[in-house]
Parts: C-alpha cells; structure tokens; sequence
C-alpha cells in the first residue's frame, strides 16, 4: 500500500467537515446515504427508497445499508450523454473504463463497482431484474471473461433518479448483487416533460458528438393513469489518439495508420413507462425498452506492400498499400415488464412478468480473407462473422405486509416472495468466407475479427426458481434490523441460500452506527458456460510435434465440450461471497451530512479464463485419442473455470455540505472518496490430469489476472469534490475528480527476454476537472461546460507496451485518453 493512499480517505473527511463549519461547503446527490442536489435538503433526507428494503417507509435517512441517491439533475451536470460515464463521475467506488481496439469490449463497455467484475453487480430498472448483454469480454480489458448488463442501452433522459446499494444484496435479489445494486428508477406520470439538444466535441478537433433527445407524459383516461415517452437519437465521431510506428525514419514516413480511441456509434432508443388504476387497489403497470447501437471499432493495422517490411503479396491486388479493418457490431436490444400490483387488507402484492434480451451481429468491413483470396482467387472485404443472442424471462410473485405484533414496539414488514427465472444463450455461425481456413497454409479467416465457425454455434438455456423472506424493524427507537434469506435453484449447477443481517443504532437524532453481514452468491452467466470462439490456423508438417500437417485449431471452447472435460475442465460453480460493512452516518445539521463506511468482500471459487493448454505433446494426443478424440484438431484450448479466491477490502466516505447565502445564492458542495484494494488469495492447483501427462506452461490464472485484472489493474483510490453554485437564473457547476494508481502486468515474465526492460508499468493519479455553467431563462436552459478542462491525458506506455508507438495509451485508463471535451446544450422544459 502506498503511504499516500493511507492518508486519503482522513484527510477528504477533516477536509469536508472544515469546509462545512467555515461555510464555504456545498453538496451533490450522493450519500450514504445522505446527499442532494437540491436546496431542500431536509426534504431530500426524507426520500423514500427503494432500493435493499421492502419496507414501505424507510428513508434514505434512515437506511440500513449505504446508499446513494443520484438525481436526474446531477447526471445531466456531467456533460456526457451515457449512463455509465455519469455514474462513474458521481460515484467514487464506480469504474469505467474506456477500452479501445479490443474487439467486443469497445461495443458494450464493462462497468466496475468497488474494483469487482463487471458481472457482480445487479442492475435493476424499477426494481426489476434487467437483461445481461449477448457479448462476453474475452479480451485484455478489464471485465476480462464476463457478460455484463450493458448500461448504456438505458437512455438517460427517462431517468428520475437511481439508487446504488453499495453492499451485497443476493439475499434480497439473487444472483449477481455481490458488489451492490444498481437500481434505475423512471420517471413517471402524465405531467411535465422537456426537449434537449446537446452536441460537443474533443478539443483535439475529432470525436463530435450530437444528441436529440425528448421526454413527455401522456395522460390515459383522465386522471385514470399515464403513459411517459423517452425518446433519444445521437451520434459520436470515432477519437485517434494513435502514433507513427517509430522503428525507424522509413517506418514513421508512413504516417499514423492505426486506430486508438473512441469507435464510431449512433443510437436510437425508445422507453416507455406506464401505469392505469384499475380500481383503488389494483393497477397495472408496464415499461419498455427498444434499442438500436450500430458501433464501428478498428483491429491493428495491416501493413502494405510499400512498408519497409512488404506483407502478403496477395494484398497487393486489394489493398496494396495495406488496410485497416474495421469491427461492426449491429446491436439490437429489447425489453418488457408488465405487471399488476395493489393492497387487500394492508398486504402490499405485486404480480409481473419480464422479458429482456439483446441481439448482436457481427461484420468486419475493410479486411480479405488471405486463404480464401489465395484458394479461389478473390475474397471478400466485407464479411458476416455471426451473432450473439441473449435473452431473459422472468415471472415474480413479491407479497409484504406491516404487521404490529404486541411484544415489539414498532411494526415489523415481513416480506416473501418467489421468481422464476430462465435464460438463454445462442451464438450462429458466420458466413463461410469469414472464417474459412483452406490448405493452402496461408492465414485463414477475416483479418481483425474472424467469424463465428459452425462448430462454435449453440443454443443453451436454463431456468431458475427462487424462493425469498425477508424481516424488517425497528427493534426499539433507536435499533433498527433486518434478516433476509434467499434460496434458489439452478437447472445447471444445482442450488444455493443466501441470508443477509443488518443493523443500525441512532445513538442521537444526529449520529448513527450501522453494520452487515451477508453471504451472496454470482450463477456462472451462461456465456461463460457455452461461449467458444475458435481460430484456425494450416500447420505444415513437422510444425505440431507428433501431428501430420493439417488445419488446427487453438482458442476457447465450452466448459462442457468433450476436449475441455477431458483436459480437466469441471462444471463451473457459482461465485460464493461473504460480505461485511461497518459505517457510521453523522448529520449534525440538516446543512451537513457525512457518512464513513469500510468493508470487506470475500469471494470464493472466481470464474476466470484459463491459461492455455497444449494438445500437440505425444502423451496429451495418446491420452485423447485413447478417450475417442483420434482426429485431434486443437493444437491448444483454453476454457473458463473457478480460478481463485479472491478478498476485497475498502472504504466509502461521502460528505456533503449546502451553504444559503441569502441573496447571494446557494452553495453546494461534495467530497466523496473510496479506497479499495483487491487481492487474490489464493489459485486452485492445476488438474491432475494435466500433471499427469506432463503438461508445461499451464496456469489456472496467469501473472496477468492475479495481478491486474483481479486486482491493480483499476485505481485503487478515487477522489471526487463537486460545487454546484445557483444564484438567480445562474448555475455553476465544478468537479474535480482524482484517478488514484493503477498497474498494468504481462501475462508471464518467462516469456519476455530481459534485455527487452521493464515490461509492467504503473500509472501515476489524475486529476481531471470539469466545468458547465447555465442560464434559465423562462422554460428554457442554455448550458455551456467542458469535461476534462485542462485537457489531462494519462501517462503513456512505456516503450515494450506501445506497439512500437503506434498505441500509446492504456485500455485500463479510468478516465479515458481523449482530452478535453467542449459541449453545448438547450433544454425547453415544461
């Protein structure tokens, strides 16, 4: 640990309370729960929530367990126009970052809370359990082997408010909620709405960006119910921030030819949220989702005849002065919640069905096949590499009631509830030409993005039925408790309970202790279960040791296919975690709120992509072809597995502070924090098999993921302070963000020649500062900010990870390497 991280979190909370006694403090929407944007604060402290409680009154004031409430208002001061991007300039303990030329990961971006997978994170919409995303990162980027919810698909201008629960919660809502809860809340109701453009660019002059988005509610029968439209279209300009290759003078005379940076996207999305009364004790409600993301990204830049190096000859016809190709992902995501709710004799009950799933075709555009090209003596430069498909159904009985029982002096919400839940899993196969190999042993399959083969198609699903209950009280004026449990049932791996306790004392109308303890639990997504993405490669005689010459193939296959099985492969289990938190929430004024909280986060059994495992070895092709694998056409394979355990330990501080200065405005000031550190704890032996044949070079986990993925490769601190201004029809917003250190590994120091230096490197913490100001004149806002404004960019690479300069920057950077960001926007609102 380094000594200046020791000192962050104490020095943010002197800090906060200074500014907060000398008046010159202010606020945002976090807390912990305990921030507003708003000048009413003491209102917002009243805030029903939703989010880890099925009591009907429990506050944000009040809450058991850390939680923070982001307001629509706070999301749109960020200046971005996507979800997760705003949320990671609000939360401290949120992560996301900006990957580029990496295949899958520059479609769907991974978001990190508290440095955890992607994946152990729930994401609800309206408290409803929303869909994962059909790609799973099988990449270097952080997230590496997950298949995350994608956030983005959720457009910001439906927003009223979320409710990020940061602390396990797979006993309220099962699978996935290890690391929190991020629970989207719609707006709603037939009144109001607003019309916004915005559009900006990078100040390195790429990277424009535009967006049109409008939000209205529609009033169904009178005063019977309402139906509430969002509706969004944008467009963003691929980012360049790549380099010349510097290998020498006639290498750089080529100029910049490769692609890093943001990709090339535009959107379309529709939701919908409803709500008709039926009678005074039952309505119906429903909302959806349609949307559209057509995103294209770059693979590494082929080199032509005219380098001082000359390619394939056979490019010379097609693109003799080399080719970038391009990456095409044709994203297509859905959903729809129905559902009836009401009261019969105080029991509150809620009925609702859910679906969801997202679609994803894949085409490489501006590449050729060089086997193809050499076997039929043209090829292709478009190709069709296949399509992802996920999808999830849901059915959910949720039925509580406040029951007041003579021996406790508060009532006590009980609360049971049952799910089915079923999921599927597809990917279909690409065009032949997209991954065709031939004999010819020139390089098959499209260059940048091979395609799908038939052998990597599947069509998997699985059902889940859960059962839950959960207790809520306050056990005296000032104890406050909640038990939980869950029981569910996977068709796949089998069942699991997971139970949750948690308590808070208020010692004063003011100060408060609160504490948890819960076990939790991640199901192995099914994409980690059938996902397999194979490429295939001619190998000429002699070339594998004890195979004739031949096409093989090396890459990812099922856990559950035969090869795997037979070289260790066991069915994936689920995650198993054991959380536990310990806070103290302190709101001298209704002015002043701050809140500490430390945890720590054990997960056993973390599923992760294995090392390679060779096949060509004559005990390995002895072995097989003795167990009915006599044509062996894998020189290696990889497959996912349990890896590791893993520790997480950390700390949230959020304080926040409104100063009224009368006729003078009202200041507004936050200063958030978190600390957390992740460590694996220890690596499951390899197989036996595998030691028995004598295979060498084999890891569970390489030095990479022990290392970084799991562990350095996200900053360990971040910083977040924010004044927000008002005075008259002026609003001043400011943000200072501190990025802490972060490390990026080799996968395996043994196979680095020394005299090639360092190879790991670490990058040194960031701050970023981002200003908007606005004018509100009638039912119009005018607002001007830039992101980023003093145009802070990450350290480079060093020299062995740039690509002989071509790529200068890390994916794992938190922040991005674009630059400063310059945007405008116009609301009319009503």
């Amino acid at each position: 640990m380094n000594k200046p991280h020791r000192t962050l979190l104490p020095s943010a909370l002197a800090a906060a309370v200074l500014l907060a006694l000398a008046g010159t403090a202010a606020a945002q929407d976090n807390t912990s729960g305990n921030a507003s944007t708003t000048p009413a604060k003491a209102k917002q402290l009243q805030t029903v929530i939703v989010t880890g409680t099925r009591s009907s009154d429990r506050t944000v004031s009040s809450s058991l367990t850390p939680i923070d409430v982001v307001s629509a208002q706070v999301l749109q001061q960020t200046g971005t126009t996507d979800l997760p991007t705003a949320l990671a300039r609000i939360i401290p303990s949120l992560n996301f970052p900006r990957p580029a030329a990496a295949d899958t990961a520059d479609t769907q971006r991974p978001a990190q809370l508290r440095g955890l997978s992607p994946d152990q994170v729930l994401v609800l919409v309206n408290g409803k359990r929303w869909h994962p995303g059909a790609i799973l990162l099988n990449n270097g980027v952080i997230g590496r082997g997950s298949q995350p919810v994608d956030l983005n698909t959720i457009p910001l201008s439906a927003i009223d408010h979320i409710e990020v629960l940061r602390d396990g919660a797979s006993a309220q809502y099962g699978s996935d909620a290890i690391a929190g809860v991020i629970n989207v809340i719609l707006k709603k109701g037939a009144k109001g709405g607003d019309v916004e453009a915005s559009g900006g660019q990078y100040s390195a002059g790429d990277g424009r960006q535009w967006l049109g988005s409008a939000n209205f509610g529609i009033p169904l029968n009178g005063d019977k119910g309402w139906l509430r439209l969002a509706l969004e279209s944008g467009n963003e300009d691929h980012t360049n921030r790549a380099g010349p290759d510097n290998r020498s003078p006639a290498w750089a005379a080529l100029g910049v030819n490769f692609r890093q940076g943001d990709p090339d996207v535009h959107s379309n999305n529709v939701l919908l949220n409803a709500q008709y009364d039926f009678t005074p004790g039952v309505e119906f409600y429903a909302f959806g989702h349609y949307g559209h993301r057509n995103s294209t990204s770059p693979a590494f830049f082929r080199y032509g005849m005219n380098s001082p190096k000359p390619n394939n000859p056979l490019m010379a016809s097609v693109y003799p002065d080399g080719f970038l190709p391009l990456e095409n992902a044709d994203s297509y995501d859905q959903s729809l919640v129905a559902g009836l709710r009401g009261t019969i004799n105080g029991w509150r009950w809620d009925v609702s069905g859910n679906y969801g799933g997202n679609r994803v075709a894949y085409e490489t555009r501006h590449s050729l096949n060089y086997a193809y090209l050499n076997d039929f003596g043209t090829t292709p430069t478009v190709f069709g590499d296949g399509t992802l498909k996920a999808t999830q159904q849901s059915f959910d009985i949720d039925i509580a009631k406040d029951l007041r029982p003579g021996w406790l002096p508060n009532p006590v919400t009980v609360a049971f509830g049952t799910e089915y839940l079923r999921q599927t899993y597809e990917i279909v196969a690409g065009d032949l030409p997209s991954w065709y190999v031939g004999t010819s042993g020139k390089p098959g399959g499209a260059q940048g993005f091979a395609g799908w083969q038939p052998a990597n198609a599947v069509n998997a699903a699985r059902h889940d039925v859960a059962e839950y209950l959960d207790f809520e009280t306050n056990l005296t004026d000032k104890l406050g408790a909640s038990l939980a449990v869950r029981h569910e049932d996977y068709s796949d791996f089998g069942s699991t309970t997971s139970g949750a306790l948690s308590a808070r004392y208020d010692f004063t109308d003011s100060f408060a202790l609160r504490g948890s303890a819960s076990t939790g639990f991640r199901a192995p997504a099914l994409g980690q279960e059938y996902f397999s993405q194979i490429s295939s490669l001619f190998y000429g005689n002699g070339a594998l040791p004890g195979l004739p010459a031949g096409i093989y193939n090396r890459g990812l296959v099922p856990v559950g296919s035969q090869i795997a099985t037979l070289l260790g492969a066991e069915p994936l289990k689920a995650e198993k975690s054991r959380n536990f938190t310990l806070g103290a929430v302190w709101n001298p004024t209704d002015a002043l709120n701050l809140s500490l909280d430390v945890y720590q986060i054990d997960i056993d059994n973390r599923i992760a992509l294995s090392g390679a495992i060779s096949t060509t070895t004559p005990a390995v092709v002895a072995y097989l072809a003795a167990n009915g694998i006599t044509n062996l056409d894998y020189s290696s394979v990889n497959y996912f597995t349990n890896a590791a355990n893993t520790r997480t330990r950390g700390v949230d501080f959020v304080g926040s502070y409104l100063a009224d200065l009368g006729n003078a405005g009202t200041l507004t000031t936050t200063l958030s924090a978190n600390y957390n550190q992740n460590k694996v704890t220890s690596v499951k032996p390899n197989p036996a098999v595998l030691d028995t044949l004598g295979v060498v070079g084999f890891a569970r986990l390489s030095r990479q993921d022990i290392k970084g993925y799991l562990a350095n490769s996200s900053p360990r601190s971040k910083l977040i302070w924010s004044e927000q201004y008002d005075i008259g029809n002026w609003g001043f917003t400011g943000t200072l963000t501190r990025y802490g250190r972060y490390t990026s590994y080799v996968s395996s120091l043994a196979s680095y020649n020394p005299t090639k230096g360092v190879v790991d490197q670490t990058f040194s913490p960031k701050w970023i500062l981002d200003l908007a100001g606005n004018y509100r004149w009638q039912n119009w806002t005018f607002t001007l900010g830039v992101d980023n404004a003093l145009n802070v960019h990450p350290d480079k690479n060093i020299a062995n990870n740039t690509n002989n300069g071509t790529l200068p920057y890390s994916t794992f950077s938190p922040f991005g390497y674009n630059g400063a960001y310059a945007y405008g926007k116009v609301r009319y609102s009503w």
